[in-house]
Protein backbone atom coordinates (compact mmCIF):
# COMPACT_ATOMS: atom_id res chain seq x y z
CA UNK A 1 0.00 0.00 0.00
CA UNK A 2 0.66 3.73 -0.63
CA UNK A 3 2.43 4.94 2.97
CA UNK A 4 -0.54 7.75 4.22
CA UNK A 5 -3.49 6.79 1.59
CA UNK A 6 -4.47 4.40 3.41
CA UNK A 7 -5.45 2.55 0.27
CA UNK A 8 -3.88 0.01 -2.18
CA UNK A 9 -1.68 1.36 -5.10
CA UNK A 10 -3.42 0.93 -8.04
CA UNK A 11 -3.00 2.63 -11.46
CA UNK A 12 -5.08 5.86 -11.34
CA UNK A 13 -3.14 6.48 -8.49
CA UNK A 14 0.63 6.13 -10.19
CA UNK A 15 -1.06 7.86 -13.24
CA UNK A 16 -2.47 11.09 -11.31
CA UNK A 17 0.79 11.36 -10.09
CA UNK A 18 2.98 10.90 -12.85
CA UNK A 19 0.33 13.15 -14.07
CA UNK A 20 1.14 16.42 -11.56
CA UNK A 21 4.68 15.48 -12.08
CA UNK A 22 4.26 16.45 -15.98
CA UNK A 23 2.11 19.26 -15.36
CA UNK A 24 4.50 20.69 -12.35
CA UNK A 25 7.53 20.75 -15.42
CA UNK A 26 5.64 21.50 -17.93
CA UNK A 27 4.66 24.75 -15.83
CA UNK A 28 1.85 27.34 -16.65
CA UNK A 29 0.14 26.91 -19.65
CA UNK A 30 -0.75 29.58 -21.73
CA UNK A 31 -3.94 30.19 -23.38
CA UNK A 32 -3.63 31.50 -27.00
CA UNK A 33 -5.82 34.12 -28.72
CA UNK A 34 -9.32 35.60 -26.93
CA UNK A 35 -10.55 33.93 -24.13
CA UNK A 36 -12.95 31.16 -24.71
CA UNK A 37 -14.34 28.21 -23.47
CA UNK A 38 -13.27 24.93 -24.90
CA UNK A 39 -16.06 23.02 -27.28
CA UNK A 40 -16.54 20.17 -24.78
CA UNK A 41 -17.27 22.78 -21.96
CA UNK A 42 -18.52 21.91 -19.37
CA UNK A 43 -17.45 18.40 -19.04
CA UNK A 44 -15.50 17.09 -15.98
CA UNK A 45 -13.53 14.04 -16.87
CA UNK A 46 -12.71 11.89 -14.28
CA UNK A 47 -8.69 12.95 -13.46
CA UNK A 48 -9.92 16.89 -13.78
CA UNK A 49 -12.04 17.36 -10.78
CA UNK A 50 -10.12 20.14 -9.15
CA UNK A 51 -9.59 22.49 -12.22
CA UNK A 52 -13.00 21.83 -13.42
CA UNK A 53 -13.68 23.22 -9.92
CA UNK A 54 -11.77 25.86 -10.35
CA UNK A 55 -13.14 27.24 -13.58
CA UNK A 56 -16.46 27.30 -12.64
CA UNK A 57 -15.89 28.92 -8.88
CA UNK A 58 -13.98 31.69 -11.40
CA UNK A 59 -17.18 31.31 -14.19
CA UNK A 60 -19.46 32.05 -11.24
CA UNK A 61 -17.50 34.90 -9.47
CA UNK A 62 -15.39 37.40 -10.86
CA UNK A 63 -16.13 36.73 -14.67
CA UNK A 64 -20.01 36.89 -13.75
CA UNK A 65 -19.51 40.18 -12.10
CA UNK A 66 -17.34 41.34 -14.34
CA UNK A 67 -19.97 40.42 -17.32
CA UNK A 68 -22.44 42.04 -15.07
CA UNK A 69 -20.70 45.70 -15.14
CA UNK A 70 -21.06 44.88 -18.62
CA UNK A 71 -24.10 44.73 -19.25
CA UNK A 72 -24.98 47.41 -16.62
CA UNK A 73 -22.73 50.01 -18.85
CA UNK A 74 -24.56 48.89 -21.76
CA UNK A 75 -20.98 47.20 -23.49
CA UNK A 76 -22.41 43.33 -23.35
CA UNK A 77 -22.59 41.81 -26.99
CA UNK A 78 -25.50 40.42 -27.78
CA UNK A 79 -26.26 36.96 -29.41
CA UNK A 80 -28.48 38.19 -32.07
CA UNK A 81 -27.98 40.40 -35.11
CA UNK A 82 -31.34 42.54 -34.62
CA UNK A 83 -31.19 43.02 -31.06
CA UNK A 84 -29.12 46.31 -29.92
CA UNK A 85 -27.63 46.34 -25.92
CA UNK A 86 -28.59 48.89 -24.05
CA UNK A 87 -27.18 49.91 -20.83
CA UNK A 88 -28.78 48.81 -17.83
CA UNK A 89 -27.51 51.42 -15.25
CA UNK A 90 -27.14 54.67 -17.32
CA UNK A 91 -24.97 56.25 -14.56
CA UNK A 92 -22.64 53.45 -15.52
CA UNK A 93 -22.74 53.75 -18.60
CA UNK A 94 -22.16 57.50 -18.63
CA UNK A 95 -19.25 56.89 -16.57
CA UNK A 96 -17.84 54.57 -19.43
CA UNK A 97 -18.80 56.89 -21.88
CA UNK A 98 -17.07 60.31 -19.74
CA UNK A 99 -13.71 57.82 -19.81
CA UNK A 100 -13.87 56.39 -23.62
CA UNK A 101 -13.86 60.41 -24.31
CA UNK A 102 -11.07 61.53 -21.93
CA UNK A 103 -8.70 58.24 -22.93
CA UNK A 104 -6.40 56.97 -20.89
CA UNK A 105 -5.83 57.18 -16.96
CA UNK A 106 -3.16 59.82 -17.04
CA UNK A 107 -5.63 62.27 -18.65
CA UNK A 108 -8.47 61.29 -16.11
CA UNK A 109 -7.81 62.71 -12.87
CA UNK A 110 -9.67 60.41 -11.21
CA UNK A 111 -8.84 57.34 -8.53
CA UNK A 112 -6.88 54.27 -9.72
CA UNK A 113 -9.53 52.28 -8.57
CA UNK A 114 -12.21 53.30 -10.15
CA UNK A 115 -11.01 53.20 -13.58
CA UNK A 116 -9.65 49.50 -12.95
CA UNK A 117 -13.32 49.03 -11.83
CA UNK A 118 -14.85 50.93 -15.17
CA UNK A 119 -15.29 48.00 -18.23
CA UNK A 120 -14.03 49.49 -21.84
CA UNK A 121 -15.56 48.38 -25.16
CA UNK A 122 -12.98 45.64 -25.69
CA UNK A 123 -12.90 43.68 -22.39
CA UNK A 124 -14.35 39.86 -22.47
CA UNK A 125 -15.46 39.26 -19.00
CA UNK A 126 -13.70 35.31 -19.43
CA UNK A 127 -10.14 36.83 -18.86
CA UNK A 128 -11.02 37.21 -15.39
CA UNK A 129 -10.27 33.02 -15.43
CA UNK A 130 -8.02 32.91 -18.81
CA UNK A 131 -5.60 30.66 -15.98
CA UNK A 132 -8.08 28.24 -15.55
CA UNK A 133 -9.57 27.48 -18.95
CA UNK A 134 -5.82 26.68 -19.86
CA UNK A 135 -5.29 24.33 -16.88
CA UNK A 136 -8.72 23.08 -17.79
CA UNK A 137 -8.20 22.85 -21.50
CA UNK A 138 -4.58 21.44 -21.39
CA UNK A 139 -6.09 18.66 -18.27
CA UNK A 140 -9.02 17.73 -20.39
CA UNK A 141 -7.12 17.45 -23.77
CA UNK A 142 -5.15 14.71 -21.86
CA UNK A 143 -8.30 13.00 -20.17
CA UNK A 144 -10.74 13.36 -22.70
CA UNK A 145 -8.85 11.07 -24.34
CA UNK A 146 -8.68 7.83 -22.53
CA UNK A 147 -11.11 4.90 -22.34
CA UNK A 148 -13.55 6.21 -19.00
CA UNK A 149 -13.78 9.60 -20.22
CA UNK A 150 -14.37 9.42 -24.15
CA UNK A 151 -18.36 9.16 -23.44
CA UNK A 152 -18.50 12.52 -22.71
CA UNK A 153 -17.44 13.62 -25.96
CA UNK A 154 -20.16 11.70 -27.83
CA UNK A 155 -22.73 13.05 -29.28
CA UNK A 156 -26.28 11.83 -27.53
CA UNK A 157 -28.48 10.57 -29.37
CA UNK A 158 -32.44 10.65 -28.29
CA UNK A 159 -34.38 7.87 -29.14
CA UNK A 160 -37.72 8.46 -31.60
CA UNK A 161 -40.35 8.20 -29.08
CA UNK A 162 -39.08 11.14 -27.13
CA UNK A 163 -38.86 13.73 -30.02
CA UNK A 164 -41.24 16.28 -30.71
CA UNK A 165 -43.49 15.63 -32.95
CA UNK A 166 -43.90 17.28 -36.36
CA UNK A 167 -47.72 18.31 -36.68
CA UNK A 168 -47.23 18.21 -40.52
CA UNK A 169 -46.12 14.53 -40.58
CA UNK A 170 -49.29 13.54 -39.09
Amino acid sequence: PLHGTGGPATKANMVLGINTIRDALSGTPKLEGESKLPNYFPVEPSGCEKHSARLFECLAGPATDKAREMEKAGLHRSWYPDVTPTPGDEKAAQLVREQEEKGTAAADGGSEQQQQRLPTRNDNALDECRTFIAYYKRCCDRELKKKNNWILTEPYRVQEEYRYNNQSQK
